[in-house]
């Protein structure tokens, strides 16, 4: 093997028989011929297809447990990366890094060192899964919570380690992503903070606005301070550059930016930094998640829902964002966290309403007045309209057999264009007749699907790169009043995330309120995984 890299201390120490030399007289002889070894080895890959046919190609040749230079260097990079494990926000006990090192010291005999062999695979299995692919199982934590974690083929994983420099492949298991190093950093100085007893004192009036001085005042400006949104001062006054930090916070917190220190902005000065360290953890989690092996897509799009914000993004950058409204709070309502991809979207559209739409909260109304929600077609399985002559009272959710539609017009609730993934939780973006609701600061108003500010530029950004006049392209089909799908040449990625802290380019913290309430299931099932706060209480 070429280049391999001896490391700083650790590797130096296994070179030179100190750290986990394996002190077996049968270790300068490597006699694979041994049943012993190969037999402990079988037997401990029972349950464990990808790890057990990795040892079968290689006729269960070890990779750790050599008394070879090579497998040193392994083990070396292994204890060194398995040390690192709380920097990501790992649960560090579930590796055991002192038992390790025990067992690499003490293994005696052939079959002892077949099952350490098959140990130390599975360690570093183990720790490789979670720092590429996260602690959790996504959907075990919420059911709101649609997508599936990439996890690797570990037989490729043992494969590309088997062959490259060890500690190459380990330093490169954690997301690449410049939002997880950035999350990293941020996590690393959030642990200082809390090291050092947080950011002071809370806040314990009610509102401050400017004009104001006294105790509370001071209490607010240190606070401040100690958060890195005020330069150090001694001004006792609620005064300009005051107001200015209160709305330097709002921004990044998702706030109305007034430069008034209500209630909401209080109650979001006042969350302490080891919660604000939770977040981070779970973000990184989250990341993690999405660390897809072939990454989010040249060119895809986000929505955070925690942020109300959709963005079409191109290499890196955010060429196009607009405010959105998501699924409402009520748990059947809440829009699922997945990604797909958008192949086509609708100029037009003709609104399809979901049936727990129609049988929670139409159906009461028709069974009452044959009359409502006459903006509604009623139609059978054949498409065909139904006449509201005979009345609906004979019916029931579960034996109502007609469909409802809404026609393309002024007054359709998807507006004048949906932009379509198809997918199973019947999930799209789209535009909406209800503007004002944009103008709130938590926008959780919807039955579940995404609603658009913006919905014509977020059509002509889409459509720039197969049409020269999107614009007047996009116009021409929406003038018809007609119907019409318009297909995207080529299909771009959406992921719905689900972030109450995040970084801007400049790696700057940004938090958000969690409104489902997703983020703090995820922490207590990391912290019962292992996670604990570095610096604070878990």
């Amino acid at each position: 093997m070429r280049n391999l890299r001896r490391g700083s201390g650790l590797a130096a120490l296994v070179l030179a028989g100190a750290l986990c030399a394996l002190p077996l007289g049968a270790a300068k002889a490597q006699d694979l011929s041994l049943t012993a070894y190969k037999q402990a080895v079988a037997e401990n890959l029972l349950d464990t297809k990808g790890l057990a046919e990795f040892y079968r190609m290689r006729g269960f040749a070890p990779i750790w447990t050599g008394s070879d230079e090579t497998s040193g260097l392994r083990r070396a990079a292994l204890i060194e990366a398995l040390g690192t494990a709380q920097v990501h926000g790992l649960p560090a006990q579930r590796y055991d890094v002192d038992g390790l090192i025990r067992k690499m010291r003490h293994v005696e005999g052939e079959r002892a060192r077949g099952e350490l062999e098959v140990e130390i695979s599975r360690t570093f299995l183990q720790f490789a899964r979670d720092l590429q692919s996260g602690v959790l199982t996504p959907h075990d934590v919420d059911d709101g919570i649609k997508r599936e974690a990439p996890r690797r083929d570990p037989k490729i994983l043992l494969e590309v380690l088997a062959a490259s420099d060890p500690y190459q492949v380990l330093q490169h298991l954690a997301p690449a992503s410049d939002e997880y190093a950035r999350l990293l950093r941020a996590k690393l100085k959030l642990e200082k903070i809390v090291a050092r007893g947080g950011w002071g004192p809370t806040v314990r009036t009610a509102k401050l606005e400017q004009g104001q001085s006294g105790g509370d005042v001071v209490v607010l400006r240190d606070r401040l301070i100690a958060m890195g949104y005020l330069k150090p001062t001694l001004s006792a006054s609620y005064d300009d550059t005051l107001r200015s930090a209160v709305m330097r916070f709002q921004e990044s917190h998702g706030l109305a930016v007034d430069g008034v220190a209500g209630s909401s902005t209080l109650s979001q000065l006042n969350i302490s930094a080891e919660d604000r360290l939770k977040s981070v953890l779970v973000a990184m989690e989250r990341e993690r998640w999405l660390n897809l092996p072939g990454g989010l897509g040249a060119r895809h799009i986000t929505v955070n829902l925690t942020d109300f914000h959709a963005k079409i993004i191109d290499d890196g950058k955010v060429t196009f964002e607009t405010r959105s409204v998501v699924g409402s709070q009520e748990s059947d309502r809440r829009t699922p966290e997945f990604s797909d991809e958008m192949n086509h979207m609708v100029i037009n559209p003709t609104w399809y309403v979901p049936r727990s739409i129609v049988v929670k909260e139409y159906l009461p109304l028709l069974r009452q007045n044959p009359g409502a929600a006459g903006h509604l077609e009623i139609t059978d399985r054949q498409g065909r309209v139904v006449s509201r002559s005979n009345g609906f009272s004979q019916y029931s959710a579960s034996s109502f057999p007609f469909a409802m539609r809404q026609p393309p017009g002024p007054r359709n609730a998807l507006g004048t264009v949906k932009f379509m993934f198809p997918n199973k939780y019947n999930i799209y973006l789209h535009d909406t007749p209800s503007k004002s609701l944009f103008d709130r600061t938590q926008r959780t108003f919807s039955h579940g699907c995404v609603r658009l500010s913006d919905p014509h530029d977020f059509a002509y950004t889409l459509l720039a790169r197969q049409t020269s006049d999107p614009v007047s392209f996009f116009q021409s089909k929406l003038n018809t009043g007609r119907e019409t799908r318009v297909n995207l040449d080529q299909p771009v990625p959406v992921h719905l995330i689900y972030r109450t802290a995040f970084t801007t380019p400049k790696g700057e913290m940004e938090y958000r309120a969690d409104v489902y309430g997703r983020d703090a299931r995820i922490w207590d099932a990391l912290n019962a995984a292992g996670v604990v706060l570095a610096g604070g209480p878990s």
